[in-house]
């Protein structure tokens, strides 16, 4: 993991510069899965922060499945899907949709992806009574 810098003079909370800039790694392949993060002590000695806002981005990263926090084991980049899902065309064309009205009434991707990720996690199963994969 390259080092993080927070900017205390931009109006983003530090808790959410740290969340987004390991994302941003993650997406640029600087860690990858199973790719072990600074402790959170550590992390907020680096950066001159208090543990509790390092906390506070780790607990949003595992909120939102990109991080695993494991006892003995440290905090993780969590695995992604196995590969790539075939999306019907049907739902691909609704969720295309979905997110060109978002942007459209001026939600960033950030934002949209957490929308995502609270609608499947407070999502009712589908007929039959399964859930559907994540």
């Amino acid at each position: 993991m390259t080092a993080l810098v927070v900017d205390l003079e931009d109006p983003t909370p530090p808790y959410e510069q740290i969340r987004r800039a390991v994302i941003a790694q993650i997406d640029r392949g600087t860690i990858g899965t199973g790719d072990r993060l600074p402790s959170i002590r550590t992390l907020a000695r680096d950066l001159g922060l208090a543990p509790g806002t390092v906390a506070r981005a780790y607990k949003e990263l595992e909120t939102e499945g990109v991080i695993e926090t494991r006892r003995g084991g440290g905090t993780r980049v969590a695995a992604g899907p196995a590969g790539p899902a075939e999306i019907p065309p049907q739902l691909q064309e609704i969720l295309d949709g979905a997110v060109r009205a978002a942007r459209e009434a001026g939600f960033g991707d950030d934002a949209i992806r957490r929308a995502a990720r609270r609608s499947l996690d407070g999502a009712a199963p589908p007929p039959g009574g399964t859930t559907p994969p994540r």
